[in-house]
């Protein structure tokens, strides 16, 4: 049955009219401003745009009763401040250009679509005037400026938030959750601007209080990443600068171990712009995939800069995404540059694991958090030089057991292959990683450097060797193999043994030769000759597991990390083998020479130090 309009309806919806323009606000403003946050962002914006060098926010109930946002900045006339609060009115584009924008605002309707659904104003100075002008604005009415006392710059406090429209009040989460929006917005805005001071105040009571500083660019923006992502960053980062075609790239991301279980602390910043962009999180991945498991995420802040008409910031009004017109460019930049700053860590750990391991120590096992208290984890040295004795002592760890030369404890010597004489090589403790002095546990090696003790887990550490190992010789062409005298048969489930047997062609480029059995069985001919002797049934069945995971959209290049990773971890010394003194120096030795040793495929620490000193405070000698 079909229903007939009535008349009265069909004269409604068929009549075009003009919206009121206090509708018309209420509409942008559906966009501009979501929640409290949201009108933060766009208020401190302007503030940063005026040349403040202070701004101060002030909230009460998570920003439905009160936002307050007060600046040093230029300041309005009451000309300006008349026209600041009409749509479109805006001093950031003198030339009209969008393809030429430089300021973090540019739209002219942030003021308009916050008065529509507050009740807000406006007390404001310019910088060359002895008066001050008020305006305000309750639910998209303007009212006349008024003179008014304050002093240079501007201060806008909205009141009652979305009065005008109680549906979206309805949407708004718990003060505590939207407080803690609003001091991310701020966060995120410090953090590209460390020459500004920002202040937030909720209910009274000061949250946030960064305050300005003054020098070279990089230096001040790791005391601000410090401050806000916290000291454990700051002491745990590496620096990055890169440039490719007009795009340059500069910031800081935290080794592989400092690692958290979502991408929160992810930050990216164009042009001083705080964005969200999938771009980030595809390249960061892609750079940090061979040192985390998959469920592990980096801390960084990178800051892109280029030409204005590189990247398009007029896709929403929220100004939160961006267009590159090279997209390929800026992920490959940030790829290319992450791995080298990754690679140029060589076998850095984070300092997160020496904190720890001083509070288990510690009565009740209570990290110390004082400030200062600890300098904390290994302050990486380029390694020094291995002789050669010392790097065919590491190179025939490979070898089976009790390959290695002598070595002595604390000196070494070679000779030289040009003229003969024997010359002693450097203290072992004078390496990054020390002497090896006992093995714990049968587990963890402990070594001796000249200002403290070093950790080793063993297994962790030769994971990280071998994988490496795997990863140069297929760069190099193919793994090694080894023929078994006998083959090893193998029995799956017909499914696993199909899915094995499916990639026989490229594990075979990987050392490990497989051929079909029957059904539900599998033998082992060759395995990589870089695992030594493996157990060819628990790895056959890793893989297998591994395979049904990753799922076969994909070639086992593509996933090298998660095939070799599998391999080296059944290749790996284990956790209860009993090694020599030979055998631990050479660990440590290749552990030097090994770029990103200072953690397993997983993400896991291989090693942590404790400083001598933090060593006597514990016992009250310092």
């Amino acid at each position: 049955m079909t229903t007939v309009p009535s008349p009265d309806r069909v004269a409604a919806t068929s009549t075009i009219r003009r919206l009121p323009d206090t509708l018309v606000n209420q509409i942008a403003a559906g966009e501009v401003v979501e929640r409290p946050a949201s009108a933060v962002k766009e208020l401190v914006e302007n503030a940063l745009d005026a040349g403040a060098t202070r701004v101060d926010v002030t909230i009460r109930d998570g920003g439905r009763a009160l936002l307050s946002i007060a600046d040093n900045g230029r300041g309005m006339t009451s000309e300006e401040l008349s026209l600041s609060v009409e749509r479109h009115a805006t001093s950031k584009l003198p030339d009209g250009d969008l393809f030429h924008i430089s300021t973090l605002g540019f739209r002219g309707e942030a003021l308009p679509s916050i008065g529509s659904v507050s009740r807000m104003s406006i007390v404001s100075r310019a910088r060359d005037s002895q008066d001050a002008w008020r305006i305000e604005i309750e639910g998209g009415r303007v009212f006349e400026p008024k003179p008014s006392a304050g002093g240079p710059g501007t201060t806008v406090e909205v009141r009652d938030l979305f009065f005008s429209t109680p549906a979206r009040l309805k949407f708004l989460r718990s003060a505590r959750a939207e407080s803690g929006a609003i001091q991310d917005v701020l966060n995120r805005l410090a953090m590209a601007h460390p020459d500004i001071g920002f202040s937030l105040t909720e209910d009274g009571r000061e949250k946030l209080r960064l305050n300005a500083a003054q020098g070279e660019l990089l230096d001040l923006r790791l005391k601000r990443l410090g401050a806000i992502m916290g000291r454990e960053f700051q002491e745990n980062a590496l620096p990055i600068d890169a440039e490719r075609e007009g795009f340059r790239l500069t910031g800081f991301a935290g080794v592989p171990t400092l690692n958290r279980g979502n991408a929160a602390m992810q930050f990216l910043f164009v042009n001083g712009r705080p964005v969200r962009d999938k771009q980030l999180i595809g390249a960061v991945r892609g750079a940090y995939q061979d040192f985390l498991a998959r469920d592990r995420h980096p801390l960084l802040a990178l800051f892109l800069e280029c030409g204005p008409r590189s990247v398009d910031v007029n896709v929403h009004p929220a100004k939160t995404e961006v267009r590159f017109q090279e997209p390929g460019l800026v992920r490959g930049l940030i790829f290319s540059a992450l791995k080298h700053a990754l690679a140029e860590a060589g076998h850095r750990a984070s300092t997160s694991v020496s904190h720890a391991a001083l509070g288990a120590f510690r009565p009740g096992g209570l990290p110390d958090t004082r400030q200062g208290s600890f300098s904390g984890g290994y302050a990486y040295r380029p390694p020094i030089p291995a002789s050669p004795g010392l790097a065919a002592t590491s190179y025939s760890f490979q070898g089976p057991e009790g390959f290695a030369p002598s070595a002595r404890d604390e000196t070494d010597s070679h000779v030289d292959p040009t003229t003969g004489e024997v010359t002693d090589a450097p203290p072992l403790t004078s390496y990054p990683l020390g002497a090896a002095r006992a093995q714990v546990h049968a587990t963890y090696v402990v070594s001796q450097t000249e200002d403290g003790i070093v950790i080793v887990d063993q297994h962790a550490a030769h994971e990280r060797l071998v994988y490496e190992q795997m990863k140069a010789a297929m760069a190099a062409g193919g793994v090694p193999r080894q023929g078994l005298l006998i083959p090893e048969i193998v029995e799956l489930e017909e499914r696993a043994a199909e899915r094995v047997l499916d990639r026989s062609v490229e594990l075979a480029q990987l050392g490990l030769v497989l051929e079909s059995f029957g059904p539900g069985a599998v033998a082992v001919r060759e395995t990589p000759a870089l695992l030594g002797e493996v157990d060819a049934q628990a790895l056959v069945r890793d893989l297998a597991d591994e395979l049904e995971a990753l799922g076969n959209a994909f070639s086992l290049k593509e996933k090298l990390e998660e095939v070799c990773g599998t391999m080296a971890c059944h290749g790996s010394v284990r956790a209860g083998r009993r090694l020599n003194t030979e055998e631990m120096n050479a660990l440590l030795r290749q552990m030097e020479a090994t770029p990103h040793s200072g953690q397993c495929n997983h993400g896991r620490p291989t090693y942590g130090e404790l400083k001598l000193a933090d060593i006597e405070k514990l016992f009250g000698r310092r």
